[in-house]
C-alpha cells in the first residue's frame, strides 16, 4: 500500500528482537514476534468474517491461510533452533507469509473490503513482524541451545 515502510528496514530501526531484551524465553509463546503475530493473525480472521460470501473460497481463504502460518512457523522455528538452516528457514518461511497475507490485504482495500484506516495499522503490524524475523534469521545464534 502506497507509504507503507519495508518490514526489514522496520524492524532494524526499532530494534524489534526479544533478544534485544534480558527476557527468559522458555517456549515460543514467550516471543514477542510470535504474540504478535498470532493476535494479528486473529485480526485477520475476525476482519475477513466481514467480507462478501462469494469470496469465501478466494480472498476469505487465502487471508486466513497467509496469516495463520506466520505463527506456526514461528513456533517451528523455535523448535528447530538447534539447527542454524532449519531454524532460519522456518523464520525465512513465516516472513513470506507476513508478507503474503500484505498482498491479500491490499487486495481487500482495493475491492472495498477493508476501509484503509483498518488495513493499514494491519499492514504495519506485518512490517514490525517482518522486520523481527529478518532479525532473528540474521542473528540466529542469539537464538540457539
Amino acid at each position: 500500500m502506497e507509504g507503507m515502510s519495508d518490514g526489514e528496514n522496520e524492524g532494524k530501526r526499532e530494534g524489534a528482537t526479544e533478544g534485544a531484551r534480558n527476557q527468559v524465553i522458555r517456549k515460543h509463546t514467550d516471543l514477542d514476534v510470535y504474540q504478535r503475530s498470532f493476535a494479528t493473525a486473529m485480526k485477520v480472521f475476525f476482519l475477513s468474517k466481514e467480507f462478501p460470501p462469494d469470496e469465501k473460497f478466494s480472498l476469505t481463504s487465502q487471508c486466513r491461510r497467509s496469516s495463520r502460518p506466520v505463527a506456526a512457523n514461528i513456533t517451528e522455528a523455535r523448535r528447530k533452533r538447534k539447527y542454524p538452516a532449519a531454524f532460519i528457514s522456518k523464520l525465512s518461511d513465516a516472513e513470506a507469509e507476513a508478507a503474503e497475507t500484505q498482498t491479500w490485504i491490499q487486495f481487500a482495500v482495493e475491492c472495498g473490503y477493508l476501509d484503509k484506516e483498518t488495513a493499514t495499522p494491519l499492514y504495519s503490524e506485518y512490517d514490525k513482524i517482518i522486520g523481527m524475523l529478518v532479525v532473528m534469521a540474521t542473528n540466529p545464534t542469539k537464538w540457539s541451545l
